[in-house]
């Protein structure tokens, strides 16, 4: 009996024994896979940050060198002769400045014009895009809405016309602009020609 007992422990060990060898062999699959997926997927997301990082680089690199188209293209039209054209359109106009900023914190208005002309009297603020467009020309009239109010804070008294112009310049955003009152100056050559609008131009 005793020997019977001996035997049934002895089976129960083992089967213990075995049993504790699986489960750490189960631990150990389990715990390989775990480091195996950990680390592809570590693989993967430094793949996609690095690709990610490259992509902003290129749009960073973008965006710097349609800055400096642009302002390329602001003084090219100065240079074209936009004062002059302008003079010839009866507006006599001895400041300008690119890139001006304008704003006023207590009515949380911000703005920038890409280029400023003004004699005193009257200022036209001019939009310039490498490939104008008519949201391009609706945003310009919200600029100038904006432009009224920081002027009026300041009790300025000038009035204030528009004018957008662009590298490219396709015929219905060009009408679209005229209709709005608005003067489109495009580039061509080393000139640049104006459209007026029919009437007198929109005064803000």
């Amino acid at each position: 009996m005793f020997r019977e007992t001996d035997r049934r422990m002895e089976e129960q060990r083992a089967e213990f024994r075995r049993e504790m060898k699986e489960r750490d062999e189960k631990f150990a699959r389990e715990k390989q896979e775990a480091d195996e997926k950990f680390a592809r997927e570590k693989q993967e997301a430094d793949l996609r940050f690095q690709k990610t990082e490259q992509l902003v680089a290129r749009v960073s690199k973008e965006n710097a060198r349609l800055g400096n188209r642009l302002g390329e293209l602001v003084e090219a039209m100065v240079e074209g002769g936009i004062l002059r054209m302008f003079k010839e359109l009866d507006y006599e106009f001895d400041v300008y400045m690119s890139r001006y900023r304008f704003g006023n914190k207590a009515l949380g208005i911000y703005g920038e014009v890409d280029l400023f002309l003004e004699n005193g009297d009257i200022a036209l603020l001019v939009e310039v895009k490498t490939n104008l467009t008519v949201d391009d020309v609706n945003e310009h009239q919200d600029r100038l809405e904006k432009f009224r109010l920081v002027a009026d804070v300041k009790n300025d008294k000038r009035q204030f016309i528009a004018a957008v112009g662009g590298g490219v310049v396709q015929p219905n955003v060009r009408d679209f602009a005229l209709r709005h009152g608005m003067y489109v100056v495009q580039q061509s050559g080393e000139n640049v020609e104006i459209t007026a609008p029919e009437g007198k131009p929109r005064v803000w």
